[in-house]
């Protein structure tokens, strides 16, 4: 089942639960999603890897607003951003550990040949492309620079 389709599925089960939270953060995937398929240029499907490039968006931007919120003494909005955030992660693949991430940067620093930092951008290029939706593209930009360094 792609990740479309479950989404679909899932809006059933939360609104049997009347998980209101729930309900209404699947109910925002699947806007994206749809939006995406009918998107000018699209061939009105969507891969599951198109898909999880929409999910590791909408989290970033939920943490990114929950952050807003809590410097701006907004706690119960920050919570509901948090709770929507939750919600979205549980379609991503399990993140990373940081040992994870390093020894896979290190993999890739080796391939790429990178030595010093003014190589950073040939690694994120590739580093981007293959941890896309299993870590944050700052917590991958933060353990680069530090192992070029």
């Amino acid at each position: 089942m792609n990740l479309f389709d479950q989404i679909s599925n899932d809006i059933k089960s939360a609104m049997l639960a009347k998980d209101k939270l729930r309900l209404e953060t699947l109910r925002g995937i699947k806007k994206e999603f749809l939006e995406a398929k009918t998107a000018k240029g699209s061939d009105g499907e969507l891969t599951d890897d198109a898909a999880l490039k929409i999910l590791v968006k909408m989290v970033k931007q939920r943490k990114d607003s929950a952050q807003i919120y809590i410097d701006q003494n907004r706690p119960e909005l920050a919570e509901n951003e948090l709770g929507e955030a939750k919600v979205i992660e549980e379609y991503l693949p399990k993140q990373m550990t940081e040992a994870e991430l390093e020894a896979e940067l290190k993999s890739i620093i080796a391939e790429v040949g990178a030595t010093s930092a003014k190589e950073m951008g040939k690694v994120m290029g590739v580093a981007s492309k293959r941890l896309a939706g299993r870590a944050e593209g700052k917590a991958i930009s933060a353990k680069v620079k530090e192992l070029l360094a």
